[in-house]
C-alpha cells in the first residue's frame, strides 16, 4: 500500500513516537510510507500543548534515527492536497490534521483518523475538535474507551481498537525485589492533565511515613522551577536509558485525570515495576487491585497515597509477586502485534467501497 501519515510538527511528544514506531515498521513490510508535517510553528493550540520553542526552529523528534523520510513544509502552514501524493491510505493524527485531510480529494487514498486522545480540552475549540470526530473517515483508536467514545457520542460504531505495544528488548528487566530506599516513579509534564502537581503531592505526603522516600522522575521539559532535593530529574533521557529509570523503582505513578492510553504505565511493567494509577486510559482496562498494582478514582488523592503506600511497603515476596504479575500483564502486547492489527485495519479501509 501507498500510505501517507499528515502529522503535526515535530516534537517528542509520546503520540508521535507511536506515529514514528507505526511509519517505520509499515516500511519495514514493503509498504510505500511517507510522512508530510508543517514546520515548528504551525497550529497554535500545538504549541501551547507540546511546547515552548521559537517559532520555526525544528525540535528534536521521535522520527530521529528512523528510516523514514518526513517531508516537512517549507512555510508554517497545513498540509494541503498538493503536498501530498497519491496514495492508497491518508492517515490524520491529531484533530488539526483531520481539517486538514478532509479537506483533500479521494486522489490521496481512503482517508483514517488515528485517534489517541479525546482532544476535547480547555485550550481548544470544542466545536471544532468535535467535528473531527464527526468527519466521514475510517477510525483507529488506541484504546476501547476511545471506541465507545466513538459509539456513544459519535455514533461510529465501526471502529478498529489498536492498543500500544511495547518493544520488550528496550524495555525489560531482570526478576528484582524491592529497591534498598524506597522509590517512586514519576513522568514530568507541563500539560494540565498530567496532573504532576498532584503526584507531588501525593509523594510529599507518603515521605512523613516512609522514611527516605526517593522520586525518579523524567520529562520532555525542564520544570519551571527546582523539584525538591528528594527528587531526580532526567530531562529528554535516551530512549535506551528509560528501562534503566522504570527499573529503579518499587512503583510508578500516574495522577492524570485523563489519557489517551498511557504507555509509560505499559513500559513500566514491561520492566517489572507494578503501577498504580487513575482510572483513565489503558491502566483501566489492564490494572487489577492488590495483583500487578492499582487503579483508583480521577483526582482521588487519598486512595493514590494509600495504593502507592502499599506498594511500597509489601514484604519483599509479596512486592516481587505483584513486580512479576506486572509484567505478565504486558508479555505478550509488542509493537509487532500491534503493527499485524494497524495494518490489517488499513487493509479493510483501503479495501472499503465508498
Amino acid at each position: 500500500m501507498r500510505v501517507t501519515f499528515v502529522i503535526p510538527p515535530l516534537n517528542l511528544a509520546g503520540g508521535t513516537r507511536v506515529i514514528a514506531i507505526y511509519a517505520e515498521l509499515l516500511k519495514r513490510r514493503g509498504h510505500r510510507v511517507s510522512v508530510v508535517c508543517p514546520p515548528h510553528g504551525t497550529g497554535r493550540s500545538l504549541r501551547t500543548l507540546l511546547a515552548k520553542r521559537p517559532v520555526g526552529k525544528q525540535p528534536s523528534s521521535h522520527f530521529d534515527g528512523r528510516d523514514v523520510e518526513v517531508k516537512v513544509l517549507d512555510e508554517p502552514r497545513p498540509v494541503r492536497e498538493e503536498d501530498v501524493d497519491v496514495g492508497d491510505v491518508i492517515i490524520a493524527t491529531w484533530w488539526e490534521t483531520a481539517e486538514w485531510v478532509g479537506r483533500m480529494s479521494s486522489r490521496v487514498g481512503r482517508k483514517i483518523y488515528f485517534i489517541q486522545h479525546h482532544e476535547i480540552h480547555n485550550f481548544l475549540s470544542p466545536r471544532r475538535t468535535r467535528a473531527t470526530y464527526a468527519l466521514p473517515m475510517h477510525k483507529i483508536v488506541v484504546a476501547k474507551w476511545l471506541a465507545d467514545v466513538m459509539c456513544q457520542e459519535y455514533g461510529d460504531c465501526g471502529v478498529d481498537v489498536v492498543p500500544n505495544g511495547v518493544d520488550h528488548d528496550q524495555f525489560r528487566a531482570i526478576v528484582r525485589g524491592k529497591q534498598p530506599q524506597p522509590t517512586v516513579g514519576l513522568l514530568y509534564s507541563e500539560v494540565e492533565w498530567k496532573r504532576f502537581g498532584l503526584a507531588m503531592s501525593v509523594v510529599q505526603r507518603l515521605r512523613e511515613r516512609v522514611p527516605g522516600l526517593r522520586v525518579h522522575c523524567f520529562g520532555m521539559d525542564y520544570p519551571p522551577a527546582p523539584l525538591p532535593g528528594f527528587v531526580s530529574f532526567s530531562f529528554q533521557p535516551p530512549q535506551d536509558m528509560l528501562r534503566v529509570l522504570y527499573s529503579s523503582c518499587d512503583v510508578w505513578l500516574s495522577a492524570s485525570s485523563s489519557e489517551g492510553f498511557n504507555l509509560p504505565a505499559m513500559e513500566a511493567m514491561a520492566c517489572r515495576t507494578p503501577v498504580v494509577a487513575t482510572q483513565t486510559g489503558w491502566p483501566a482496562e489492564a490494572l487489577v487491585q492488590g495483583v500487578n498494582g492499582a487503579c483508583v478514582p480521577v483526582d482521588d488523592v487519598d486512595a493514590l497515597e494509600r495504593e502507592t503506600e502499599r506498594i511500597l511497603k509489601l514484604p519483599d515476596a509479596e512486592w516481587r509477586a505483584v513486580s512479576e504479575a506486572a509484567f505478565e500483564t504486558v508479555r505478550e502486547n509488542s509493537w509487532e502485534h500491534s503493527t499485524d492489527l494497524f495494518e490489517k485495519a488499513l487493509q479493510r479501509a483501503s479495501a472499503a467501497v465508498s
